[in-house]
Parts: structure tokens; sequence; C-alpha cells
């Protein structure tokens, strides 16, 4: 009998269930003993794999050069991200990815803020990062948790996103006219004011891409394709410009000398953007539908459109019409109380001995 009475109240167990494992222990009631007994049995009786599968050593940067591998390659900035990565995972030391922890996170998000890294900036890398521990798992290629899991995105003021009045598209214009070294910049720009394209898609654009009084932009950051309506004149100017040179030369630089020249100051990374801000701006300022400014600027949410929604002519005028204060005189209540605060100044005056 494995389960022995003591004499003394209690219960010993003595219990070898295969040859060279035994397992010996004292319990108060014989119910503890009983369960302690078929755990140890069940223990020895359970299949062991032939082939274990081995500790996963690899450390972060051989993890982010993987996910590049099965996926990163097939996002439109998936170099790009690659890179932002690997940056990271030096900054992390490169350690064994299985041992990364939120608390070597929540450190290195530390060293970066006061450092002066943008906010934003910090919660988009770590997007990043949450992503390709997300992906090898949905892949199979890791099986243990991610540790951005325990993570929350950093909180911060939302910026205001500018874009330029009619005076400034003016004074940019001027300054692009003056780049002689760089006929592409003008032309670019017009389209991202005329579009709402990305400069990059801009750029981009070819000669069979304009036809029909529209220009149809493809390889867009959502993968889909849209075509936009441009004027006949525009596209005139198009047609003469890709018949003579071809195709537009990188000119983001000549973009922002022009930019600098012009005295427009914008804030950090709007340079380029902000005339894909101007276009969806001075689209709903002129009445334009929020969901059609959607499909222009390919956004793949509504969220994201809704930042230009405040400058609708009758965005939230419902706030005007029906606060409490709407029809009510606060102008005459206020003289009212100020000539009674008077008149009981001047009754305690004349009370006065």
């Amino acid at each position: 009998m494995s389960i022995t009475s003591t004499g003394d109240g209690r219960w010993k167990v003595d219990v070898e269930p295969v040859k060279g494992r035994r397992f010996r222990k004292t319990f108060k009631t014989k119910a503890e003993a009983t369960r302690f007994e078929a755990s140890c049995r069940l223990d020895c009786i359970k299949a062991t794999p032939w082939n274990p599968t081995p500790k996963d050593k690899r450390k972060l940067s051989a993890l982010i050069e993987r996910w590049y591998d099965l996926h990163g390659h097939t996002i439109t900035s998936g170099r790009r991200r690659k890179n932002t990565l690997l940056l990271m995972a030096t900054r992390l030391g490169d350690p064994i990815a299985i041992k990364l922890t939120g608390t070597h996170l929540a450190q290195l998000r530390r060293s970066e803020l006061e450092s002066g890294a943008v906010p934003k900036s910090i919660n988009n890398r770590f997007t990043y990062l949450k992503a390709v521990f997300n992906e090898l798992r949905r892949l199979g290629d890791i099986d243990y948790p991610n540790p951005l899991d325990s993570i929350k995105p950093l909180k911060f003021q939302e910026r205001q996103l500018s874009y330029l009045s009619i005076h400034q598209i003016a004074l940019l214009i001027a300054a692009l006219d003056n780049l002689k070294r760089s006929p592409s910049a003008r032309l670019v720009a017009e389209v991202c004011l005329a579009t709402g394209a990305r400069w990059s898609e801009a750029e981009s654009l070819t000669l069979a891409q304009v036809s029909q009084d529209a220009v149809t932009f493809i390889n867009t950051k959502s993968k889909r394709t849209r075509t936009i309506p441009i004027s006949a004149a525009f596209q005139k100017r198009l047609h003469a410009f890709f018949e003579k040179h071809g195709r537009f030369t990188s000119c983001m630089h000549s973009f922002r000398s022009a930019l600098a020249a012009s005295g427009i100051t914008l804030p950090r990374g709007q340079s380029t953007h902000v005339l894909r801000h101007t276009f969806a701006s001075h689209f709903i300022m002129n009445g334009g539908n929020i969901l059609t400014l959607k499909e222009v600027l390919g956004h793949s949410s509504l969220t994201m459109t809704m930042r230009y929604a405040h400058l609708s002519p009758s965005h939230l005028r419902d706030a005007l019409r029906l606060n409490p204060l709407d029809g009510f005189d606060t102008s005459s209540t206020h003289e009212k109380a100020t000539k009674g605060k008077s008149l009981k100044n001047q009754s305690s005056a004349t009370d006065a001995p």
C-alpha cells in the first residue's frame, strides 16, 4: 500500500510509479495523500516528446530581419520601417528577443523622451515593433507572448494641422518659379494642391496616368488606385512637361528650399505634407463633403479625415444654437447687476450716521 497511517493521525505516501522515481511525503489527511499519489502517477505516465523544441535564442535584430523576409517586404514603406526597427534594436542593446520585457521598452521610451523625441514618433516606432511580434506569432515563427502587450501608448496633446492661406500659396508658387535648377518642383506642388496627393504620389506620376482631365495615382500608401479630376488647362500643362522632360525628377529638397525662401514657417514635420493639408482644409472650408474628401485623400478610415471636419462652415454649429446662453441677454443682466450694486451702495451711504 502506497498510503499508510502513521498512527498519530497523519498519512504517509510512499509511491514509485516507475523504476527510479520514488516519492515520499506525509499529510494531515488521507484525502491530501490520495491526491498527491494520483498527481505523482499522472506526471510519470505523461508522454515525453522525442524532439522537444529548442529554446529560441534569436536576437531582436534577427527577428526583425525574419519579419521583413516573411512580411515586411510586402509593405510600401517596409524597408524604411525595417531600418527604424533595427536602430531601435541597437538602442535596446539587441537582446535575445524572448527575454525582452516591458521594463526594457519603458526604459528606452524614457531615454527617447528625455533626448527630445516627439511622443507621436515614439508611439509609431513601438507600434511597428509590436506588429513584428504579432505577425511572427500569427505565422507560427514564435510561440511566446508579445512583450509590447504591457506597454500603453503615450498620451500627448494633438497638434493642429497647418495649411496655407491663398496668400501663402501665391508666395510659395512665386518662390518655386525662381527655382531654375528644378522645373519639376512647381508642377509636383501644384498636383498636391489640386488633388490632395502625397508628395511621393505626385512625384511618381507619368504621362499615362494623366488623361481625360484626371490623374490616376497608383502604388499608393493604402494600396488602392484612385482617380482625381483636374482642369483641362492643368492637364495640358502636365502633358507638355512630360513630353519635354519625360517624367518628374526627385525635387523634395528643392521644394523645401523654396518654402524657406518664401518666408512661410510651419510646424516641424509638415513641410511637404502641408500641401495635402491645404487641399483638404480648403475643400472643407468651401463646403466639401467629408465622405467625398475621404475618397479623394484615399484614407482607409473616416477617423483620419475627421481631422478636417472642424473647418466646415456648419461643423458643430449646434453648439452655438443650443448652448444655455443662446438668446439670453447677458449684457443687460450685467448692467442690472451693476446698477443694483450701485443703488445698494448709495443706500448704505445715506443710512450711515
